[in-house]
Formats: C-alpha cells, structure tokens, sequence
C-alpha cells in the first residue's frame, strides 16, 4: 500500500474541502492518506510519501499564500525531483495564473505531475469535488 499526504493551506474552508476530497480519492483507490498543514511537512518528510497532493488558493495577485505555504513550498523544492504530485486549490478572482506558475515551478523542480491540476472558483461543487477525488486516486 502507498502513502500519499495531502498538503494544503486555507483560508476559507475552499481548499480544506477540496484536500478532504482528495484524501477520499486516495483512500478509495486503497492507499493511506496524511492530512498535513504546511507548519506540519518540510523537506525530511518528503520521503516519507509515495506521492504527495499539494493544496493551496490563490491569494493577492494569484500567488501561493505567503505567510505559511510558499515558504514550506520553497523550503521542499529542492526535495521534488522525480516525486509524483499533484496539484489542487481554490480562487474567486483571476484566471488560474498562480496554478500555471506554480505548475511550472514544480516541473523546474524536477516534480511528475501525475494528473491534471484542479481548481475550483471559490467553494469546490460538486464536479470539483469529484475531480479532486481522481486526483487522489491519480497518486495511487
């Protein structure tokens, strides 16, 4: 069995419910999945996972959140060569800009984007809410 965590920030609630969506995705493909907040993951536990499922908004001007979750993300970076991840988050403003460039990030790292990113404008529904259970389910 693979373990895969789910690391994800929130501010609303958004990107919680989308990170508890994935973690059933994971679960329902008969992996085990972690749960963690960014002040819980840094680079020694980057090997610790099979996989890892990365969940932050958009905040400011389509950034990642940058008081807890871009300094972890910067901190692992380094750590992401030839890991498989995927990425998930919500936004209410903009056009995905901050996903792309946090896609682009990830491959300038060395990450295997093992799925399609999901994003969901503000409160997952339901179709974000299944997308980001086959997101997990893409980690397995």
């Amino acid at each position: 069995m693979s373990k895969v965590a789910v690391v994800y920030w929130s501010g609303t609630g958004n990107t919680e419910a989308m990170a508890n969506a994935v973690a059933e995705g994971i679960k329902g493909a008969g992996s085990e999945a972690e749960i963690l907040t960014p002040d819980k993951f840094d680079s020694s536990k980057v090997s610790d996972f099979d996989a890892i499922a990365f969940g932050c908004p958009a905040m400011g001007a389509e950034v990642l959140e940058e008081s807890e979750f871009d300094p972890m993300f910067t901190g692992i970076e380094g750590s992401l060569s030839g890991k498989k991840i995927a990425l998930f988050g919500s936004y209410g403003w903009g056009d995905g800009q901050w996903m792309r460039d946090w896609e682009d990030r990830c491959r300038a790292a060395g990450a295997v984007l093992a799925c399609e990113s999901v994003m969901a404008n503000d409160a997952p529904d339901d179709d974000a809410v299944n997308s980001c259970k086959a997101l997990g389910a893409a980690l397995v």
